[in-house]
């Protein structure tokens, strides 16, 4: 019997986070795919090098070994760039090996048996000889001269890119030639694309499709997201592991698929949030497809109109890390929309919508146009109120109050999901006027009926005000619906939250209106201006689309920003479109505060059933290291705990810790070796609940 490294799920932050030793009659390639005994449970893991990078190293003394259960017959072993990818995530983040490596798999292959993997494996066999093989794979689309330029560096140059369009630009069009490049240079060679939401997904297939379909066949591009099926996603993810798919598109997770021939990474929208994982292992996506890329020789092209100032700066030429392409005019010569901004210190009263932008939204519907209206926050208010006590709608487990939606008239908590009707009267003193406090996208909706009630459309019909948010799109199926419906012309006014702002191409929507984005021009958090200049940025993007069509219309697109503070100089940029200005003047403040890319940054977690036993946990973890004289410590800088912006969630106390460097390296360098201490720390906090790490964290 010989023993192996096998890589196992094992629980979140325990002191095992390497691989196991199992005994097995014969060498096995490491990547292989078996099932073994974890306690009581019979559980799945992959062959993994042992400390020594090979199998057989010497088990620790005095242990007993168990034996490998069973091997998954018929399937590829994991290739070693895969391996390489998870060992480094798994490095970098502070977080089990195991934990990392069965996480990325899908559900599914963790329950079937051999006889249910190799029944799949025949029927995906069947289907890779039924589809063909394809024509060669030809560009067949005119590009513009900047897109021409853009596409000819990126076949050219080893990269990495920030393709830096402004929206409209035809960003998608590089994307797909580039892919074509891609898949022309060997008949193996594959392409993952990555968008930051799932709700994107569809319409990329799409075209995807409608390029690649005829020249590759249909099975060889996939989708890979959790909005798929297990079934689904073990499908895609069979046949990109196999290599029968050579487009996988996806989200965050997708970064993770097994793709043996990979030659091509794109990230769209790149700045996006939604790339940073927010449980577990807390992956950023987009910088793990650099590693990636740079790792296995592959290309990557980072893709956004308000790039991440990480991205911006490693893009500068006196910085060189990326290399940035510009393409800064739309598509046709569409112009790009103009801002107008309405101080609503000057408007009526407790306006919701302030009279000149409810002529303009009036103006372009009865000419047949659609507008779209942004508000960041669902519901219809975000608390109820009592003015005679002062009682509030409070969340009963959370430091949050319970947002009133009156659609179905209940009070729902959108950080622990408790949900009560709305009460007839004040709990607390009897009072039965109690009144909604605040504004959310049921609420504007509602409004915005009201107003538009007697505008006509050219098509002789009353206007129509939908709604997209993530209330609305809880059913399967329900936003493609919704989406439809708005390319279709059948909505006048779309009132959303983010999820509508960025990606998607709506062709007769000619003016946007940004209702109260003022709370991020003085959020605590550094990088919340940064966040709101993007959102208004893309969502801006979607007003003007179709040159041909505006000028069909005679009509100009807009953006309206109704805000308390328009002299802020936010304002000022965004009325230019000017991404770079912006970002010269936030970097220059970050330089001067030593925050990220000047810095790299981390967060200590801690979760208990007090507020004084989480700081208690991150205190005692920052003088342990202080005590310790951890590697990397002379470069690093632990701030005091303090409770989070939500201090309590579910019943549960939530307090962190930031830690920060100049230097990545002695960042990681302690990292590493304060994980032992935190270990120690936890087993002497009863109170603690729960902990974790959160290296380059993109909230605080």
């Amino acid at each position: 019997m010989i023993p192996l490294h096998v890589a196992v799920q094992t629980p979140a932050h325990s002191s095992v986070a390497g691989p196991l030793s199992y005994l097995h009659d014969t060498a096995l390639p490491a990547g292989t795919l078996v099932r073994v005994p974890l306690g009581r449970r019979e559980v799945l893991g992959i062959v993994w090098e042992g400390p020594g990078d090979a199998p057989g190293d010497a088990p620790p003394a005095g242990a007993e070994l168990r034996a490998i259960a069973g091997v998954l017959p018929g399937l590829p072993p994991l290739p070693e760039p895969w391996r390489r990818l998870v060992a480094f995530a798994a490095r970098y983040y502070q977080r089990g090996l195991g934990e990392v490596a069965l996480a990325a798999l899908p559900p599914s292959l963790r329950e079937l048996s051999a006889e249910q993997l190799q029944r799949r494996l025949r029927r995906k066999a069947k289907t890779a000889g039924e589809a063909g093989t394809g024509q060669a794979v030809s560009n067949s689309i005119a590009l513009t001269a900047e897109q021409a330029s853009a596409a000819g560096q990126i076949d050219a140059e080893p990269g990495p890119f920030l393709l830096f369009g402004s929206t409209g630009s035809g960003k998608t069009e590089v994307y797909l030639h580039s892919v074509q490049a891609a898949l022309a240079t060997s008949p193996q060679a594959q392409a993952l694309v990555l968008v930051p939401e799932i709700n994107l997904t569809p319409q990329l297939e799409q075209r995807f499709r409608a390029r690649f379909e005829p020249l590759v066949g249909g099975p060889a591009i996939v989708s890979l997201h959790s909005g798929m099926t297990p079934a689904q996603r073990l499908k895609s993810w069979l046949a990109a592991h196999t290599g029968q798919a050579r487009i996988v598109l996806g989200t965050r997770m997708a970064i993770f698929a097994s793709l043996p021939h990979l030659a091509l990474i794109v990230v769209d929208e790149e700045h996006d949030a939604s790339y940073k994982q927010q449980e577990g292992a807390r992956y950023s996506a987009r910088d793990l497809a650099l590693w990636r890329a740079r790792d296995c020789g592959a290309r990557v092209v980072l893709g956004s109109a308000t790039p991440s100032l990480e991205s911006w700066h490693a893009s500068d030429p006196a910085v060189g890390r990326y290399r940035r392409l510009a393409m800064p005019s739309r598509i046709g010569a569409a112009a790009l929309p103009r801002l107008r901004l309405i101080d609503m210190g000057q408007q009526p009263r407790r306006a919701v919508f302030a009279p000149p932008l409810i002529a303009a939204i009036t103006e372009r519907v009865e000419k047949g146009e659609q507008c779209l209206v942004l508000l960041n926050r669902r519901g219809f208010a975000p608390v109820l109120h009592c003015h005679a006590c002062g009682w509030k709608s409070d969340c009963p487990h959370c430091s949050a109050a319970q947002v009133f939606h009156k659609i179905d008239r209940t009070l729902r908590c959108h950080h622990c999901g408790c949900s009560a009707p709305v009460p007839r009267a004040c709990p607390s003193c009897g009072n039965p006027d109690i009144a909604p406090v605040g504004r959310g996208t049921e609420q504007l909706q509602e409004q915005l009926a009201a107003l538009l009630r007697n505008v006509i459309t050219p098509e002789r019909r009353a206007a129509r005000v939908a709604r997209i948010d993530a209330d609305t799109t809880r059913a399967k199926g329900a936003l493609e619906e919704q989406l439809a419906a708005v390319h279709a012309g059948a909505v006048d006014v779309l009132v959303g939250t983010q999820m509508v702002a960025k990606g998607h191409d709506f062709r007769r929507v000619t003016l946007v209106a940004a209702v109260q984005p003022d709370s991020a021009l003085f959020s605590s958090d550094f990088r919340a201006p940064e966040r709101l200049f993007a959102l208004l940025m893309q969502a801006a993007g979607r007003a003007g689309r179709d040159a041909h069509y505006m000028a069909a219309q005679q009509s100009a697109p807009e953006l309206w920003v109704q805000t308390w503070h328009p002299g802020h100089p936010l304002f000022a940029a965004l009325r230019r479109h000017d991404y770079p200005g912006f970002a010269a003047q936030q970097l220059a403040e970050r330089e001067a505060a030593a925050m990220p890319p000047f810095s790299h940054q981390a967060l200590l977690r801690a979760d208990a059933r007090t507020q004084e036993a989480a700081q208690g946990f991150l205190q005692a973890a920052s003088d342990a290291a202080r005590t310790a004289s951890l590697p990397g410590a002379d470069h690093v800088q632990l701030y005091p705990p303090v409770p989070l912006a939500v201090q309590r969630v579910a019943n549960v106390e939530r307090a962190q810790m930031l830690i920060e460097s100049a230097h990545r390296g002695a960042l990681q360098q302690f990292l590493a070796a304060w994980q032992p201490l935190l270990h120690a720390e936890r087993r002497a906090h009863k109170g603690l609940v729960r902990w974790l790490v959160d290296v380059d964290p993109q909230a605080i």
